[in-house]
């Protein structure tokens, strides 16, 4: 799953490929923004975590990951 997240004062957003479903990404972003949890904490696929503050989320994106095509073809 492709996540995007964009955050406030930054002029880059983060992007990640996560192993959660889009429903696990949605009920973590929902428990960072009512307050359960200071912080939204995600999983990229190689075990790395991105922390991020609650109060500066601006944005959350989720997708489905991108297909990569690889070589030559007529389209």
């Amino acid at each position: 799953m492709e996540v995007k997240i964009g955050v406030q004062n930054s002029a880059r957003e983060i992007v990640l490929e996560s192993s959660q479903t889009a429903e696990e990404v949605e009920r973590s972003v929902a428990r960072a923004l009512e307050g359960a949890s200071k912080v939204f904490t995600l999983s990229d696929e190689h075990g790395r975590r991105v922390i991020v503050p609650a109060e500066r989320l601006a944005y959350v994106e989720i997708g489905e990951q991108a297909v990569r095509k690889v070589g030559f073809g007529t389209i």
